[in-house]
């Protein structure tokens, strides 16, 4: 589950681990942007699509979102575990800091700054050297695939992103989906590699380790690959945005047949 189509690149993690699951995939086009929103009216927002996806009574629930992550798991857990393992998302940031820095974090302007970020940074960055790097616009010209504000708003994140950065968070799901044009415009040619550090993978792995279902990877390569996709838009069952399939993540699921 997600605000929107930032929930793609975790199910894409999911479905290349396990080519035999089946997927619900549940966000709330009628309340996005959800950053901007009270914590109580984003707890509301994020309920009614957990529920809508637990009603299809999902083995676990992804939370693949960094705003909804920090807000609402504590209600979600509440409210649906034990029956069904809720697994939130968490900025990379101690990965990315193990390497040394300079660290670079991309978030959104509600997340960055925050209480909980800066908390992270405290506990995970040690004495590496961190930029907290707005990026206004960016999750929201991922989730419409709006070409031109994508490049602007990662032109702009990456002008307040020191030169000197050995790693750059992605403190967004959204921001996943367009890794490789971030990567492009914090490493100019001629400097030295810059690592990216996104949850999907671990959030995927984390998942299927909660309910058992973590295969060696010979084991996923040998899986037979499924067709049952579910998609709930605001809690109404719909065939990917036609803006999902910009994204070769979209594209990965889109392979799969909507059930309905």
């Amino acid at each position: 589950m997600d605000s929107g189509i930032g929930l793609l690149a975790a199910a894409a993690a999911v479905r290349r681990l396990r080519p035999d699951a089946a997927l619900v995939l549940s966000s709330d086009p009628d309340g996005m942007p959800w950053g901007p929103r009270t914590t109580a009216d984003l707890t509301t927002r994020a309920l009614a699509v957990a529920r809508a996806a637990a009603a299809h009574r999902p083995d676990a629930l992804i939370v693949a979102c960094n705003t909804a992550s920090v807000h609402t798991l504590p209600t979600l857990r509440a409210e649906l575990e034990p029956a069904i393992p809720v697994i939130g998302t968490v900025p990379a940031i101690k990965p990315a800091a193990a390497g040394g820095g300079p660290v670079a974090i991309w978030a959104t302007p509600a997340t960055t700054g925050s209480p909980y970020q800066r908390g992270l940074i405290r506990d995970f960055a040690g004495s590496v050297e961190v930029t907290e790097v707005p990026c206004p616009g960016l999750a929201d010209a991922v989730q419409y695939a709006d070409e031109d504000a994508i490049d602007r708003a990662i032109a702009a994140a990456a002008a307040l992103t020191p030169t000197d950065v050995r790693a750059v968070v992605l403190g967004c799901t959204h921001y996943e989906l367009v890794a490789e044009r971030i990567r492009t415009a914090v490493q100019p040619a001629g400097r030295p590699p810059v690592a990216l550090h996104g949850s999907a993978d671990a959030v995927a792995a984390q998942a299927l380790r909660r309910v058992g279902a973590l295969p060696e990877p010979a084991a996923a390569r040998a899986a037979t690959p499924v067709t049952a996709l579910t998609v709930l838009l605001s809690g109404r069952e719909a065939e990917l945005p036609e803006a999902a399939l910009t994204y070769a993540e979209g594209r990965l699921l889109g392979a799969a047949a909507p059930t309905h």
